[in-house]
Formats: C-alpha cells, structure tokens, sequence
C-alpha cells in the first residue's frame, strides 16, 4: 500500500543507530525511588497522550534494555527513530512519541541509595 513516509523510511533514509543519551542533570538532586516513581507515572500516562499502546511498550522495553537489544526492538517495531537517544521517535502512521531523559538514563546528581 505504501504512503510516502512509509517509503521514505524504507528508502534512502539510513537506519539511526541508537546511542545512549547524553548525561543530564535533574533540577534537583533525587533518589532512585523518586526516579523509579517519575518513570512509572511517564510509562503509565503516556499511552493516553496518543500514539498506539503497542510501540508504547516497545519503548519502554527499549528504554530499559541494553544498546543491542534496544536496537532491535525498535527495529522490529517499525519504529523511526528521530533522535539516536530515543528521545524523538515516530510510528509507521507518523504519530510521534516523546521520552523524558529520565526514563533513558539516570541523571548526574542521582542521591547513591547507601
């Protein structure tokens, strides 16, 4: 059936190798519970803010695997990724998904639970 965007990232466009994100530094410093909790209230509300629930979870198993393996799950899911650190992502249907940094990676001033 083929739409232009299909085609087009099929096409010429290469496929992005995904890296890790760049490291970030939270507004303030938080523990890995407060990051856990941040992370489970983004993967349980983003579904509702469009997109298909099915790349949805692709992402967030992306977002929680190593490089390889993340690599292969976004390919498999039909994914295009905009940005190599997975922080801009389309669909096939051009619906476009967004992830906070800190569900990709921990932030600099992590508090080190003891």
């Amino acid at each position: 059936m083929g739409c232009a965007g299909s085609s087009r990232a099929k096409g010429d466009d290469p496929i992005k190798k995904i890296t890790k994100p760049k490291p970030w530094k939270h507004s303030e410093p938080i523990t890995g519970e407060q990051l856990k909790r941040m992370r489970d209230e983004f993967w349980d509300t983003a579904p509702h803010y469009g997109g298909r629930k099915e790349i949805w979870d692709a992402l967030q198993a992306a977002a929680e695997a190593d490089l390889t393996l993340a690599q292969v799950i976004v390919d498999s899911a039909g994914v295009i990724v905009q940005k190599a650190d997975l922080t801009v992502c389309y669909d096939e249907r051009g619906a476009k998904y967004e992830l906070p940094k800190y569900v990709l990676s921990a932030p600099t001033n992590l508090i080190r639970d003891s």
